[in-house]
């Protein structure tokens, strides 16, 4: 079990820094745990909130009209993890979807009109907080129990990679206004995107702007882009090429030393790499997306024989790598993946997080109904 400590200090999330370099086939038996292992809810307090109002219309502005239709979801190759299998038939009905992710300009627009407060600036709620730990766990010194958030801190040489709290740091003070910290701000940064928010954070800010999280099917549709079993949103060309990167992720020697050969150390600007053929940026890589689905580790098994249209994903979350953690599922990969240990920029690849987590290289954007 996780020492109260730990939890609060070395609740170490790995969504993408995976922590052992590897073959593909390598990756595709170990991977998926050694993204999302030991994966904890951030300190279990929050929840969408319901006090958040609906705008009275949705505005279309910024969104892009994606058709629909019948496609393959999942892995068509033997390049994915065990939850992308089996590649099975979906359809989706046509919706329309944030041609970028959620920036941090649009999220300050939903902050100054409903003075939400995100889950990263709460204190934690310690009776929520025991339920996730053995019992008779004392509490802890009340200066421990304070608002924070998972940074990414790369050290200064090469590691072992075989601890992740040598590079993810619970900070206080770091929410989606001070992403790397108390020391860093989002001054000059409106066309970035919004990180350090939770899912309920995005189920809010969906909401209040009259529109939802995508499905899990709605998202992998949206980025296969209507070409059919392609790996990547932008085709069959690899992330790299010619020396050009086709999406902000890591390059260089994990996590000691980034090349920053695309230009971008952390996250980019939004529309700093090409659009998919729908005219949507940013869908491999730069952040990962959160979803409106449960992950369920065995769901496309479980489905799989059936005809489903309009998939809204399992009833319940299960994770076998924690079962008593409910988690929600996250897309599209960030600029800590790389092919050697992640390569979650796999249009078809699968991640998941507690809701009630905030990462620095976790966003969103949303959808709408036609």
């Amino acid at each position: 079990m996780i020492k109260l400590t730990t939890f609060i200090f070395l609740a170490v999330v790995l969504l993408t820094a995976c922590d052992q370099p590897a073959t593909v086939a390598e990756i595709n038996e170990d991977s998926l745990a050694h993204c999302t292992s030991n994966l904890p809810s951030r300190f279990a307090v929050s929840s969408a909130d319901s006090s958040v109002t609906s705008n009275d219309s949705t505005s279309l502005m910024g969104m892009v009209w994606v058709p629909g239709g019948k496609f393959l979801m999942g892995a068509g190759d033997k390049e994915g993890r065990a939850d992308e299998y089996p590649q099975h038939p979906v359809t989706v009905k046509g919706f329309w979807m944030d041609a970028t992710e959620v920036t941090n300009a649009d999220f300050k627009r939903f902050v100054d009109a409903t003075g939400y407060i995100t889950t990263a600036e709460r204190v934690p709620d310690w009776n929520e907080l025991k339920k996730q730990l053995p019992p008779g766990t004392p509490k802890p010194a009340d200066e421990l129990l304070v608002a924070a958030s998972l940074v990414f801190t790369p050290p200064a040489t090469p590691i072992p990679l075989n601890n992740a709290a040598q590079w993810w740091q619970w900070m206080k003070g770091a929410s989606w206004k001070h992403p790397e910290g108390p020391g860093s701000d989002i001054k000059g940064k409106d066309n970035y995107p919004v990180v350090q928010v939770s899912w309920d954070d995005a189920t809010a800010y969906a909401k209040w702007a009259g529109k939802r999280l995508p499905t899990e099917a709605e998202w992998e549709c949206a980025a296969r882009g209507n070409q059919e079993n392609k790996p990547f949103t932008w085709g069959d060309a690899p992330v790299t090429e010619n020396e050009k990167s086709k999406a902000n992720i890591w390059q260089g020697h994990f996590p000691d030393h980034n090349t920053v050969t695309d230009g971008y150390a952390r996250s980019a600007p939004v529309k700093s790499f090409a659009a998919n053929p729908f005219g949507i940026y940013d869908l491999a890589g730069n952040v990962w997306e959160w979803c409106a689905d449960w992950y369920d580790a065995g769901f496309y098994g479980k489905t799989a024989s059936s005809s489903l249209n309009n998939p809204q994903g399992p009833a319940s979350s299960y994770d076998p790598e924690e079962p008593a953690t409910p988690k929600r599922v996250v897309r599209g990969g960030s600029f800590l993946c790389h092919a050697s240990y992640c390569a979650s920029y796999r249009v078809s690849a699968r991640m998941k997080t507690s809701p009630d987590t905030g990462l620095e290289h976790t966003g969103f954007r949303c959808v709408a109904d036609k």
